[in-house]
């Protein structure tokens, strides 16, 4: 890959978790003092938001906001450091499907009754992708895995059902993971969390949808695409 796909923060900090509010806001100490920040993900991140976990955030550059700053990314210690900003895998994508040759890629597009992350054109045929970010990982048989949701998703079973339906009218269609740690190559459905997510999937590639996996090189302030591949599970 000559060009890699690339997040870089800006005016970021370091702190110390405390604890999780709510969906939207946590504690963190920074230089020791207490702060409420924003949680750029709503997933439940259990396995990393966890007290006296190393933390890294980003000063917000909006002085009439409510938190001052954003929780980007979360220090483990197996997998280093993970990026939670659910913003990250479709600005990513986006940098990577702009580099591939395609003559359109446009984001949020509707097919049927879902909206897609992208859809995209080359030589007259028509591809649709939904971008899943990954921040959840278990060791299996040796080696890290990641898995996904970490929580249910109605709405992700909703669109490998409408990707199945386009791929079966002719679409390119794929489910592509950003895996938001490093060293994991491949995602495995989470059917402990979420049993028809996995059954949706299944019957989504079944149908014709490829599973794309981003490995990711992740450090406190940063996130890069460094490989791309693909699966029929």
């Amino acid at each position: 890959m000559d060009q890699r796909p690339l997040i870089k923060y800006r005016n970021t900090v370091s702190g110390i978790f405390v604890r999780r509010l709510n969906r939207f806001t946590a504690e963190v100490m920074i230089d020791d003092r207490l702060e409420k920040v924003h949680v750029k993900n709503t997933g439940r991140l259990r396995e990393l938001l966890l007290p006296e976990a190393k933390v890294m955030l980003q000063k917000s550059d909006n002085p009439g906001r409510k938190t001052a700053y954003d929780l980007i990314s979360v220090y483990e210690p197996v997998l280093g450091w993970v990026n939670i900003d659910s913003l990250v895998p479709n600005a990513l994508v986006k940098q990577y499907l702009e580099i591939q040759g395609y003559d359109m890629v446009k984001p949020e597009y509707t097919y049927g009754r879902s909206r897609f992350d992208f859809y995209m054109e080359k030589d007259g045929e028509k591809y649709l992708t939904e971008v899943k970010g990954c921040t959840l990982a278990a060791d299996l048989d040796g080696r890290q895995i990641g898995l996904f949701p970490d929580a249910p998703t109605e709405r992700g079973v909703k669109h490998l059902s409408e990707l199945a339906e386009a791929a079966k009218a002719g679409y390119h269609c794929s489910i592509s993971f950003v895996i938001q740690m490093n060293g994991i190559r491949q995602v495995l459905p989470n059917y402990e969390t979420h049993p028809e997510f996995g059954k949706a999937l299944k019957r989504a590639v079944n149908a014709g949808v490829e599973t794309v996996y981003y490995q990711c090189r992740v450090e406190e302030d940063c996130i890069e695409i460094i490989s791309m591949c693909m699966s029929k599970l």
